[in-house]
């Protein structure tokens, strides 16, 4: 298979592969965007909670699962890299379709924070789904491969919003979750039955260390920044998400459909990033993952000035379309950096590590969000958000490769 890589065709059974991790990715997706933007509604109807109450216990339901993740990714990475990525898909799937239900039944705030934090210790489907496909796909076609990956779970976030809030809105905030978890029943069953890996398993004492791996890379303070910027994006993106619902409730008075509408405004975002990202997947592949990914943070840092000012919900929606176009060049050039610089055989690591580290931003993004708009107010957790993506850009000026300077 690694011959077949190396002339740039695609090895036997990928087509079928891709289809099916796409599919399974974009279930994962959904699923989250199907229960997560409804969350803190969900909470609220299970005590009589303060605004800060409500807030704190929103972003704890939402960071606990990537606290959890950001510990254990690294052990399942390195299992990936010796087992294959197949079987790493199929824990993930399994076990949330499992938690997911679980979540369901809940009849207390502390049940949900437990059952997330469990799910995160078994979870990433979509990075294993990610780092399986960039091991069988030729370098020429990683830049469209990641960005189509990338679609899969945009596309579910695109979907979930809206089909959760209409459930939500007609039977309950339960439903979605019992939804979720035999949707993802039926991604672990075809991710079984349906996926082909050409790996062949690795002893561990035959694993080179990932220090002398990074120490071998042209540019090591590239990818510690790659990390950080799969930090810091999935930060700005958390930091908004577990107050979506409530900031929406505000801007339309505590009136009309609120969780269909904070729906529409969840997704919104991904609507754009899905129309962008396969122009964006071949733009990589003929001027490069570093130049896309700069353009893209200047962009989402511009975007977020007036958000911070908006007074409608549709105003916002509209502003957080115009960010999904600009989201489309950031995880998926972050992830075909990672993909064209480090070896394969360390790819079950790296993208666990890139895991780690996006557990981290969701952590900081959802528990800085709630924090601050629980002391000040839903306006400034945009600004905060906007002045880390402009640090972000700064990171990546400073150790982007040295032929750019001389383009």
């Amino acid at each position: 298979m690694d011959s077949e890589v190396a002339r740039g065709k695609f090895p036997h059974g990928w087509h079928r592969t891709f289809y099916t991790l796409w599919l399974g990715a974009f279930i994962t997706g959904m699923g989250y965007s199907m229960t997560m933007p409804f969350i803190s509604l969900f909470i609220a109807e299970l005590g009589n909670f303060s605004r800060f109450q409500l807030n704190i216990y929103s972003g704890l339901a939402f960071g606990v699962t990537f606290i959890s993740q950001a510990i254990v990714s690294p052990f399942w990475g390195n299992l990936a890299d010796r087992k294959g990525r197949k079987l790493m898909c199929m824990r993930a799937s399994g076990v949330m379709a499992c938690t997911i239900c679980a979540i369901g039944f809940a009849q207390s705030v502390w049940m949900i924070i437990g059952m997330r934090f469990f799910q995160g210790v078994f979870s990433g489907y979509i990075n294993n789904a990610t780092a399986l496909m960039a091991g069988e796909t030729p370098h020429n076609r990683s830049g469209w491969v990641m960005s189509a990956m990338t679609t899969a779970g945009v596309a579910g976030n695109l979907v979930g919003p809206l089909l959760g809030g209409f459930l939500s809105g007609l039977f309950g905030y339960r439903i979605p979750f019992f939804i979720t978890g035999a949707l993802m029943f039926c991604v672990f069953l075809s991710t079984w039955l349906l996926t082909v890996e050409h790996f062949t398993p690795i002893k561990k004492e035959a694993m080179k260390p990932m220090k002398e791996i990074i120490h071998n890379l042209d540019n090591p303070p590239l990818i510690f920044v790659m990390f950080l910027t799969t930090m810091i994006v999935t930060s700005s993106t958390m930091s908004i998400d577990p107050i979506i619902s409530l900031y929406v409730r505000q801007l339309m008075g505590g009136h009309g459909n609120i969780a269909f509408v904070a729906g529409i405004v969840a997704a919104t975002p991904g609507l754009g990033t899905l129309l962008a990202a396969s122009k964006v997947g071949h733009t990589m592949d003929r001027i490069g993952p570093e130049k896309v990914l700069q353009i893209g943070i200047l962009t989402a840092f511009i975007l977020f000035i007036p958000m911070t000012i908006t007074k409608s919900p549709w105003a916002l929606a509209f502003w957080r379309f115009l960010l999904g176009l600009a989201n489309a060049a950031l995880m998926p050039a972050t992830q075909t950096v990672l993909t064209l610089d480090v070896p394969t055989e360390a790819f079950g690591r790296i993208f666990s590590y890139n895991q780690s580290f996006q557990a981290a931003g969701a952590v900081l993004g959802s528990i800085l969000g709630s924090f601050i708009s629980g002391i000040s107010s839903y306006e400034m957790v945009f600004v905060i958000t906007g002045l880390t993506l402009l640090l972000n850009f700064i990171l990546v000026m400073l150790v982007r490769p040295k032929k750019q300077f001389t383009e």
